[in-house]
């Protein structure tokens, strides 16, 4: 079983990496993410520097999927946590859930795509609930005129 998560970081902290994974790595440079005790908050090393680094949840589930041959996908993983690395003066989030996804489509994905939940009266749903288990029972709704 794999285990995959998205490490999303500045450009500049990118191209290191990218660097970093394409060249032989030498004993000075070094790669480590650590979290504290809260799970959410930690910090990104990188050679010598630290950068911030926070634990947010996605506002849906994105697959991943990988190929042996460049023709067939295998489904491999579903992610929901995004691992943010920040600069150093850059605010952390006050949140645990990334308002947008990975993509330009899903910018604000929760209030755009995802349904609201309505705003009922318990005491109309509660009514609504007894006149269904009467209606269900062989009774009949209460408050209500029959016209023939």
């Amino acid at each position: 079983m794999d285990e995959q998560f998205i490490l999303r970081v500045p450009p500049s902290v990118a191209e290191r990496i990218d660097r970093l994974l394409s060249e032989n790595p030498s004993s000075e440079d070094k790669l480590d993410l650590s979290f504290s005790e809260d799970g959410k908050t930690g910090s990104f090393v990188i050679g010598d520097e630290h950068f911030p680094a926070s634990l947010l949840n996605l506002p849906c589930i994105v697959e991943s999927y990988k190929t042996y041959d460049d023709n067939v996908l295998i489904k491999s993983a579903d992610i929901g946590q995004m691992i943010m690395v920040r600069e150093e003066g850059d605010p952390a989030p006050d949140v645990v859930e990334y308002r947008h996804g990975l993509t330009p489509p899903m910018r604000d994905a929760r209030r755009r795509r995802f349904q609201r939940e309505p705003d009922l009266n318990p005491e109309l749903v509660r009514r609504v609930e007894k006149d269904l288990q009467n209606i269900m029972s062989g009774g009949t709704a209460e408050n209500i005129d029959i016209l023939s």
